[in-house]
């Protein structure tokens, strides 16, 4: 989200490759670890680095995949075919490619994985953190629209403040703001990245731009959570205590899955998975001091459910950290 922050990836601790989707689009991604593979959807307003720190925690075990999605990587141009099923498209050669079988999602990315893990009998095992399926068709159409229109006039800042509103996120004190001077403050804050930002910086204007798809995606896949009934792959359910309530309705809904398992992470809110940055102040969570939010995703959620451990590795993980499995 933002410029890219610094990472705790050292030089030449990951590869970048390509892999072509069936439409002929090259999707680039970042691959860092050793092991079984895992594909890593970012959500919005990020980039594959996005999730370099829960990758990092996980590399010991897994060998995962940072793919910038279709639309959303630096110089891509502006298209009017995306849609749901070109996004599984991509993970699908991704994950032909990389012979995996395990996929994370986050926001949106999440939305791609459950439709990925319907289509694609390749997927065993996916984790999405807070997709945003309970919004009405009504309320995403009207979003995406106003959206749209701010755009097309140039006023980038007022455009960020109505997705950021759509979807109720955004700091408490922006939230709070009369909507003139949260878009006078925005448009300071684009400015001044503006002139600081270098060359193939993930900037505001960039992620203004891509979150057209972001909110097209979010209003084609509006009132589909039924649909997602018949995923047989194993799924779990992540998302943080302080995030909006449409957001946790979301995973309510979706513990209807056949193979489904819940985790709720105290004092994280929608930005809990990703790695700190301009747009994400959550990067190390309130519980205990027990470390980076990425460890805790690694140790205490992503090894029970992707490499088998006991019912014992859940009762530590809520005893020593806080995270709560649902039962």
């Amino acid at each position: 989200m933002g410029n890219e922050p610094k990472n705790m990836a050292t030089p030449g601790s990951y590869a970048t490759e390509s892999v072509t989707s069936k439409d002929g689009t090259k999707i680039d991604y970042h691959r860092l670890g050793k092991g079984a593979g895992i594909v890593m959807l970012h959500g919005t307003m990020e980039s594959g680095q996005s999730h370099t720190q829960l990758a990092e925690a996980l590399s010991g075990a897994f060998t995962a995949y940072l793919p910038d999605r279709r639309v959303r990587s630096l110089g891509f141009p502006f298209v009017k075919d995306y849609n749901i099923q070109k996004e599984v498209e991509d993970l699908d050669a991704l994950l032909a490619k990389t012979d995996s079988h395990n996929i994370f999602g986050v926001s949106s990315g999440g939305i791609a994985c459950l439709q990925a893990a319907l289509l694609l009998q390749t997927i065993r095992k996916a984790a999405v953190y807070e997709p945003p399926l309970s919004l009405s068709r009504s309320y995403a159409a009207a979003t995406l629209k106003r959206f749209d229109g701010e755009m097309a006039g140039g006023k980038v800042a007022a455009a960020l403040i109505t997705a950021m509103k759509g979807a109720e996120m955004g700091p408490k004190s922006m939230k709070l703001m009369p909507r003139p001077m949260s878009e006078c403050f925005t448009n300071g804050q684009i400015q001044k990245q503006d002139k600081e930002s270098k060359e193939g910086d993930f900037s505001m204007h960039r992620a203004a731009v891509t979150l057209h798809y972001d909110l097209l995606l979010v209003d084609d896949m509006s009132e589909m959570l039924e649909s997602f009934r018949a995923v047989s792959a194993d799924v779990l359910l992540l998302g943080g205590s302080e995030s909006s309530a449409y957001l946790r309705s979301s995973l309510d809904s979706l513990e209807m899955l056949p193979h489904v398992r819940r985790a709720e992470f105290p004092g994280l809110d929608h930005g809990g998975s990703s790695d700190l940055s301009p747009f994400n102040r959550r990067g190390e969570p309130p519980i205990g001091g027990k470390g980076t939010q990425a460890v805790l995703y690694a140790l205490k959620c992503w090894k029970t459910v992707f490499c088998g451990q006991s019912e014992e590795c859940v009762a530590t993980s809520e005893s020593s950290v806080g995270i709560h499995f649902h039962a």
